[in-house]
Parts: C-alpha cells; sequence; structure tokens
C-alpha cells in the first residue's frame, strides 16, 4: 500500500485519504478508541474507516455497553 492513499470507506463509502505510511498525520488518529471499541469495530470490519465512522461505530459501542451493563 502506498503511504498516501485516496480509498472508500467500507462503512459509508465516503472518500478518505489513508496515510498508513504517517499515522500520527491520518484522519484516524483523531478518534482515540479503547481496546473493547476496537475489537468491537474490528469485528465487523477489516479495513481503515473514516473518521466520521469511527465516531459513530464508537458511540454505538458505548451505547451498546451501557445498556448491557445497566441491568
Amino acid at each position: 500500500m502506498a503511504q498516501h492513499e485516496s480509498k472508500p470507506c467500507p462503512r459509508c463509502n465516503r472518500q478518505f485519504e489513508c496515510k498508513v505510511g504517517n499515522i500520527n498525520a491520518c484522519q484516524c488518529s483523531q478518534v482515540t478508541l479503547t481496546y473493547e471499541e476496537r475489537v468491537f469495530i474490528e469485528d465487523k470490519y477489516q479495513d481503515c474507516l473514516c473518521a466520521q465512522c469511527l465516531q459513530t461505530l464508537q458511540f454505538q459501542y458505548r451505547l451498546y455497553r451501557n445498556h448491557i451493563f445497566r441491568f
């Protein structure tokens, strides 16, 4: 894979620039995920996602987790 690659997000199909060669400058580094959130997302997707989808999935996981632990 190239250091910077324009690709579609596998969840929303929006184009984004993946900077695998410089992960600190990549848009995904804006979203800080816990280990559990990463496992939740990796279970559904095997490729990079746009930052907006990462945030949405993080929110969905937190809703799910809060619902489960509420009882």
